[in-house]
């Protein structure tokens, strides 16, 4: 068998419907993946829900893409189990998993027609299907990402976003249990991704297929996700919801990575519960939700994101002075970024129906700035 056969075919699960399952579609239990002294995944412990939608966030080094492949069957683990559908497919070949893929440079045949490129896999397949019933499986493939009329097009003559699909619809006429994703999108300019973004996660509910994205776009997995693993140095850092990782992270770690937050150094002062104040530089105590367990006098973090950051141009009570250092406006909102004489620089997203009364502060003026003790979140400082 060729190398690209192994790439694209899946075993004897091609062609059948995914059936539901009453477990986990498939799990890493405590997976390590070590390149001679270097470990690029360690100990990872992960359960993947039957039809959601997961992904894998990080830098570039953290070891997003080992897990993934490990997944596929291109990679094997150095310790460790890889079940998918209960089985343990751990010496596998990826060819012998009910796993497709598609890859960031979708890796489409450029000699073969859209339907042969789509074909290909399930010509690979023995028994031997027969041609009507690859045919019809061809053709609903490509009803199902909306290139019903491409089928004898050429691959050159595809633009990025229909080549993509074209990657898509080869990687689902096989019905794979679970279908991975390396970073798709990337080659995509800004408004084709979006509308692809909403496209793979239409196709993702109506197809009912679990699906596993890598990626480093934070704003891409916050939009696709159903949970979203952060993950840092091999690890996962957390594992929540797009929702539960932007208002809740565990760590500044997180916090920095999955969106834009302003980060005040202090020391805890008191906490009660899940509340509690910080000393910051300031010499002020801030009041704050706590998110793990902290001691007086330990060193902490507060995090407020940008757009939980209420700004005027008009002096109130418990309001903090700062000075303009740059504005930007971006249509629906416009981005400051002040700087309070003892907190340093803060970043602030004022929407644009709300900030009429701001458009006439230029460089140099001074505002005030607030924020609710809801907002602010007292983190390890890892």
């Amino acid at each position: 068998m060729t190398k690209a056969a192994e790439i694209i075919q899946t075993d004897g699960y091609a062609g059948k419907s995914p059936e539901p399952l009453s477990g986990p579609v498939a799990e890493l239990r405590n997976v390590s993946k070590s390149y001679g002294d270097v470990q690029a995944v360690r100990q990872f412990d992960l359960s993947i829900s039957p039809g959601e939608f997961l992904s894998f966030l990080g830098p570039s080094g953290c070891g997003k893409t080992t897990a993934l492949r490990m997944l596929a069957g291109f990679e094997s683990p150095t310790a460790g189990t890889v079940l998918i559908d209960g089985k343990d497919v751990s010496g596998l070949a990826a060819y012998q998993r009910p796993v497709n893929m598609v890859f960031q440079s979708y890796a489409l045949f450029p000699h073969l027609t859209v339907g042969q490129n789509i074909a290909y896999g399930l010509k690979q397949q023995r028994p031997k299907l027969a041609s009507a019933l690859i045919q019809e499986k061809v053709q609903r493939a490509l009803d199902t990402v909306r290139l019903s009329d491409f089928k004898d097009r050429r691959i050159w003559e595809m633009s990025g976003g229909q080549q993509q699909r074209v990657a898509l619809a080869r990687a689902i006429v096989n019905e794979p249990k679970l279908l991975l994703l390396d970073e798709p999108l990337a080659a995509l300019d800004r408004k084709l991704r979006k509308e692809m973004q909403i496209e793979l996660q239409d196709l993702q509910r109506q197809l009912g297929i679990t699906f596993v994205l890598v990626t480093h776009d934070q704003e891409e997995a916050l939009s696709l996700s159903d949970r979203i693993c952060v993950m840092r140095a091999g690890e996962i850092v957390q594992i929540g919801t797009p929702r539960e990782l932007y208002d809740r992270p565990q760590s500044r770690y997180v916090a920095d990575f999955v969106g834009t937050s302003n980060f005040f150094d202090g020391k805890i002062a008191s906490v009660t519960g899940q509340t509690g104040q910080v000393s910051l530089a300031d010499g002020r105590s801030y009041d704050a939700v706590s998110t793990g367990a902290f001691a007086k006098g330990e060193a902490a973090c507060v995090s407020i994101r940008p757009e939980q950051i209420l700004m005027s141009n008009v002096e109130a009570p418990g309001t903090l002075q700062v000075t303009i250092q740059n504005r930007i406006f971006l249509g629906e909102h416009t981005e400051y970024l002040v700087r309070h004489a003892k907190l340093g620089s803060i970043a602030v997203m004022a929407p644009r129906q709300s900030h009429s009364s701001l458009d006439t502060l230029q460089k140099g003026d001074s505002a005030w700035v607030h924020w609710s003790p809801d907002a602010a979140l007292i983190l390890k400082n890892d």
